[in-house]
């Protein structure tokens, strides 16, 4: 295969392992009550199945992206979708909860695999292409959602949750085929051969490790209990030692230097309130769908329907990507970003006054994944605009780190809010479940006028600049 057509096939290999691990990462949340009775565990024990998903994929995802910005960028990406392959195998044939969790533990790698993807893409796409390759890798979190969810309720709806994830080690195994076919072999030789920081991987480790775990598990052992406490202390006393050996280090797991640029520090800022209004967004309307009419709210789908709820976030993100590609040569990343969180905020706001009727829901997923596809696509793009080459998958991953972080903290707030609003039936109360939309479109609306007031003010700056300049440069 010459050179040319191995690039023209470079980038659809590359978004179809991000897609399809994206995918896998999506199941979970529409199998929680499934796992709960199938292996006769509690359901806030079956919980677990996130969470440890969440917490192994917030350690790994920094040290995978710092690794894809090395030389062996193809054997990385392979290694990293055969040990997602042996946990969707583990999952698939646990015996127990304890080996059902360790299967989804090693599939906590898929959310490293985007950084990954986006650093091949950056070394090895056209020059004139990056901009998009990078953009749609980006969406593919939110549009795997959207696919991962209704295959996820046709299958166990039809068969069990077992073959679910069979599927998903099928989906892995043509990924690690289609890679192993295109990604280009051997080592970067462009790549810098710099030691790896295993303190700062060990710190961030713990700070993270111990910071999602306080936030995921606050709603069961209570805020003020000495656990929960503890877990935050650790987790502080982790993140500040981290910082401190990061900024000493020649050789950064996470160069945090970079924060200093206005635009990474807008982009990885966005991702934290996005990442945590998104997944309260989701997850609610994922339950409101579900429960029964009972409740006031509920729509009582079976899981074989209750997954298409979350079809229209692909298809809107998958929309709203085109757009990007098309508009980002007439309008900048900057104001794409306000744009993109501007319609998640419109999306949050329709939730919060209108969840009653299934257009209502549908609808809001669907304007959910066009602020997304925009949002997703300018945080990388801008990153990658700002950092150098060599530190794009280190920084790239951190913002996914962040969008990571504030989905747990969505999740945790979102169970604490509906603990405190549970009826006796065990269903949140209508009250509850309106509250939580309201916490998620309030964040939604800071986030954009945040965005809004920035990019008002940097054009402000640009015009005085402009004037300024103007009058320097005017004959006397």
């Amino acid at each position: 295969m010459t050179e040319p057509a191995a690039r023209l096939r470079l980038l659809p290999a590359l978004v179809y392992a991000a897609l399809s691990t994206a995918i896998v990462s999506s199941l979970g949340m529409l199998l929680v009550p499934t796992i709960s009775r199938e292996m006769e565990v509690s359901v806030s024990t079956a919980q677990w199945m996130l969470t440890i998903n969440l917490l192994v994929g917030a350690i790994a995802t920094p040290v995978m992206g710092r690794l894809s910005d090395g030389p062996h960028k193809k054997r990385l990406l392979l290694w990293s979708l055969t040990i997602i392959l042996i946990g969707s195998v583990v999952a698939a044939t646990a015996p127990n909860f304890t080996v059902f969790l360790i299967g989804r533990a090693l599939q906590g790698l898929t959310y490293g695999i985007v950084p990954m993807t986006i650093a091949l893409a950056r070394r090895y796409v056209a020059a004139e292409k990056v901009q998009f390759a990078i953009s749609s890798l980006s969406v593919t979190v939110a549009t795997g959602i959207g696919i991962g969810y209704p295959l996820t309720g046709i299958i166990a709806g039809i068969f069990d949750f077992r073959f679910a994830f069979w599927f998903a080690a099928l989906f892995v195994v043509t990924a690690i085929v289609v890679v192993f076919r295109t990604v280009p072999a051997g080592p970067d030789e462009q790549a810098p051969r710099v030691p790896f920081d295993y303190t700062g991987a060990g710190l961030l480790g713990l700070g993270l490790g111990t910071l999602l775990l306080a936030v995921s598990e606050a709603p069961n052992w209570s805020w003020s209990s000495p656990w929960t406490i503890g877990a935050f202390i650790v987790a502080a006393a982790g993140l500040a030692a981290w910082i401190g050996a990061e900024l000493r280090t020649q050789h950064p797991l996470i160069n945090l230097r970079v924060l200093r640029n206005g635009e990474v520090l807008l982009a990885n800022g966005a991702a934290i309130g996005l990442g945590a209004a998104m997944y309260i967004g989701l997850s609610i309307s994922s339950l409101v769908a579900q429960a029964p009419a009972s409740t006031g709210y509920g729509m009582a789908l079976p899981v074989f329907w209750a997954g298409f709820v979350m079809f229209p976030l692909s298809v809107g993100s998958f929309v709203a990507n085109r757009l990007v590609r098309r508009l980002s040569r007439r309008i900048s990343l900057t104001t794409l970003l306000p744009i993109g969180a501007g319609m998640i905020a419109a999306a949050g706001m329709l939730l919060w006054f209108a969840h009653t009727g299934l257009w209502e829901i549908l609808l809001g997923m669907l304007v959910f994944g066009l602020g997304t596809g925009a949002s997703y696509a300018a945080m990388p793009a801008l990153i990658a605009r700002s950092v150098a080459a060599e530190e794009l998958g280190s920084s790239v991953s951190f913002n996914q780190v962040l969008r990571t972080v504030g989905s747990s903290f969505g999740t945790a707030v979102s169970g604490a809010v509906l603990a405190a609003n549970m009826a006796p039936d065990l269903h949140p109360t209508g009250a509850g479940i309106n509250a939580t939309f309201a916490i998620a479109a309030v964040l939604c609306a800071v986030v954009f006028i945040t965005l809004l007031i920035h990019t008002l003010m940097t054009r402000s700056r640009r015009a005085t600049h402009g004037r300024t300049h103007a009058r320097i440069d005017s004959p006397r």
